[in-house]
């Protein structure tokens, strides 16, 4: 097959479909106007998210076979009328699993042992020692929402520490070893601590709002290493002001551009203000699932996952 690559990913993505036999074409700068009037020519198209993948472009792309994603959402792209077209689409969550259980788990540390705010006073003089106390994991319940390839890296690297770890999933029967599934009622009664992994869909868009987080009997923690937009960022920040929220770890933001590429070109909102400011909040630019492991692994996760479905 001819196959577009249309964003700079590790060497053995391309390497590794060439020895599979096919041919591959790299253009990381077009516009998607002009990817749109040769993508006919091929048919497999590799992306990030450069740019969203719609009914227009897909119209285009007329001998498409495949659209591979080397990430885990495919909220980029226009999913129904793809299978419509009958074109498979390929992502590679098992890529970065791993990156993003630890980067919650980092964050999570970090936020409640004060590191960050300790390390620059340290740097600027300032001993604090009863201001920056920490707060341990142990004993604490631990509530995972969405309980996929991401969830699941979480649990596990939580079961080292003397924690509770529940799951929430719109899926029965995906809890393991590492987390008990439960209810949503169970979830708002006993989790300490919330980390959100779930893709972008319209269940989950805004889904981290002013009524669901008044559901919650306690007082907790939030992280979110998912994506942005599940998150309302006002109502977060009214969260962290009233104390219902005690802190936040956000890898991902509401304002980010969908191309995950920049974000202070804006003019910053109060709330984004608040969040950079606030000593209760840990930031990170999207990059829980970026190291340079899960570089390698994601692209080896699609050259595998093309050499099954194409190459058999």
């Amino acid at each position: 097959m001819k196959i577009l690559l249309l964003d700079s990913n590790h060497p053995i993505l391309k390497s590794g479909l060439e020895q599979l036999g096919h041919q591959c074409d790299e253009d990381f700068t077009s516009s998607k106007s002009v990817v749109e009037t040769k993508i006919n020519q091929y048919q497999g198209l590799v992306i990030r998210s450069r740019f969203n993948i719609d009914k227009q472009f897909i119209d285009c792309a007329k001998n498409l076979k495949f659209i591979a994603r080397v990430g885990a959402g495919l909220e980029n792209i226009d999913c129904a009328y793809a299978d419509k077209k009958e074109i498979k689409l390929i992502s590679a969550p098992e890529g970065n699993r791993n990156a993003v259980g630890e980067h919650a788990l980092g964050m999570l540390l970090n936020l409640l042992n004060h590191l960050t705010k300790a390390d620059r006073e340290v740097r600027n003089g300032v001993w604090l020692r009863t201001e920056n106390r920490g707060t341990e994991l142990e004993g604490k319940t631990i509530g995972i929402i969405g309980y996929g390839n991401m969830g699941k890296s979480f649990a596990k690297k939580l079961s080292g520490f003397d924690v509770k770890v529940i799951c929430y999933d719109i899926l029965p029967n995906i809890g393991d070893a590492y987390a008990s599934q439960v209810n949503l009622k169970t979830f708002f009664n006993e989790s300490d601590i919330v980390s959100l992994h779930t893709p972008l869909t319209d269940l989950t868009l805004n889904m981290i709002n002013a009524e669901f987080i008044s559901k919650f009997k306690k007082p907790f923690y939030l992280i979110n290493t998912a994506r942005g937009k599940s998150v309302v960022t006002d109502d977060l920040v009214i969260a962290l002001e009233k104390g219902q929220i005690i802190g936040a770890c956000l890898d991902v933001l509401e304002y980010e551009k969908t191309s995950f590429e920049s974000l202070f070109n804006i003019e910053m909102p109060t709330s984004l203000s608040y969040l950079v400011h606030s000593d209760k909040v840990i930031l990170s630019p999207h990059i829980a699932g970026w190291t340079h492991e899960s570089n390698y692994k994601l692209a080896k996760t699609i050259v595998d996952k093309i050499a099954l479905n194409f190459n058999q």
